[in-house]
C-alpha cells in the first residue's frame, strides 16, 4: 500500500502551497517594493522548478538533455520578455 501513495506529488503540492502562501504574504504584509519583488521572483522560480520536476516529470525522461535545453531556452525567453517589458514600461526607455 505504501508504494501506491503518491508521496512525491503530495510533497510537491504542499511545497507549492507554501510558496503560494509566501507570495501572498508579500501582498498582505505590504513589504517594500524592492523586498517584495525579490521575494516574488525567488518564489516564482522555485514554483516553476517544483512544477517542472514534480508534476511535469522533467527529470524522469531518458532524453534529459533535450528537456533541460528546452527549459533553459524557455527561461531565457521569459527573462528577455520580463526585462524588456520592465525596460520599456517601468524604467522609461523610449
Amino acid at each position: 500500500m505504501k508504494q501506491l501513495f503518491p508521496r512525491g506529488h503530495v510533497m510537491g503540492f504542499i511545497f507549492s502551497m507554501v510558496l503560494t502562501a509566501v507570495a501572498l504574504g508579500v501582498v498582505v504584509y505590504e513589504l517594500s517594493f524592492k523586498t517584495g519583488m525579490i521575494v516574488l521572483l525567488v518564489t516564482a522560480f522555485m514554483q516553476a522548478g517544483v512544477q517542472l520536476v514534480m508534476f511535469m516529470h522533467a527529470g524522469e525522461s531518458e532524453d534529459k538533455k533535450a528537456i533541460y535545453t528546452n527549459v533553459y531556452y524557455a527561461l531565457f525567453i521569459a527573462l528577455v520578455t520580463i526585462f524588456g517589458t520592465l525596460l520599456t514600461m517601468v524604467w522609461g526607455y523610449q
